[in-house]
């Protein structure tokens, strides 16, 4: 059973898109203002508007590391990460190096997640390692990952993000981002402490509970106000009297 409250605060909703303006960066924040959702996940450059925009309102300011494709030097992600930090961010969402955990180099993984994750806990903020599963074609890649994260006791693991699009049958590109498969798979293999965050394809109350189910505590969304607007009409109640309301996983 969950408040309003408690699924809005398994959101990030997501500013991540390449064409957005600053007038839809800041409308995105102050639509997650009005929502109180867990965090905004916005472009780097936007992080210091954001952190203004979002002063005193209990949502965090979350920005990513290595989008989309996780191919930057490690320096290069520390950096990232310290400018991040310093603009006013508080959860980082980094990208692992893909073509090195395909090639198995778990050496360089390791060192790559523990140097952001370190630079993290220098300025007090949490990081979630985005797996990027679309690409991943084998579980033991995904379970690996699991364990490394687990041993160096990251905060999240995270399904994909959202643009990891590969060639489909048809020819024409897409991504399946947050499976079922995979999420009861992370939530196997990692440490009961590492939390798992959805991203890619939840766009509805009933894929968010689903996932819920399966042991989710965070979801990357642009659907939040869908998403928030359903529990509100399932509940027949007004927006600021809901955290008095309850959900369940049944979606009543």
């Amino acid at each position: 059973m969950y408040t309003l409250r408690e699924i809005a605060k398994m959101i990030d909703h997501s500013l991540l898109q390449p064409n957005l303006t600053d007038a839809d960066l800041l409308a995105g924040c102050e639509l997650a203002r009005l929502y109180d959702t867990a965090s905004v996940c916005i472009k780097p450059y936007a992080v210091g508007m954001a952190k203004t925009v979002l002063q005193g309102s209990g949502v965090e300011v979350c920005t990513v590391v290595g989008f989309p494709h996780g191919s930057s030097t490690i320096p290069i992600k520390v950096a990232e990460t310290r400018q991040a930090c310093k603009d006013g961010a508080t959860e980082i969402d980094m990208v692992v190096n893909i073509g090195k955990v395909l090639s198995e180099d778990w050496r360089y993984i390791k060192k790559e997640i523990y140097a952001i994750l370190k630079e993290c806990r220098k300025h007090g903020a949490i990081l979630k390692v985005i797996f990027e599963n679309d690409l991943l074609p084998k579980d033991r890649y995904k379970i690996k990952l699991c364990k490394i994260c687990s041993i160096l006791g990251v905060e999240f693991v995270k399904t994909s993000t959202g643009y990891g699009y590969t060639k489909q049958p048809d020819g024409s590109y897409n991504y399946k981002g947050a499976t079922a498969a995979d999420l009861a798979l992370m939530r196997k293999y990692c440490a009961p402490q590492v939390q798992v965050k959805a991203a890619g394809g939840i766009r509805t109350l009933d894929e968010l509970l689903k996932a819920k189910e399966l042991g989710v505590t965070r979801i990357g969304a642009t659907a939040t106000v869908a998403i928030l607007e359903e529990v509100k009409k399932r509940l027949g109640i007004e927006a600021d009297m809901a955290a008095a309301n309850i959900i369940t996983s049944d979606g009543y």
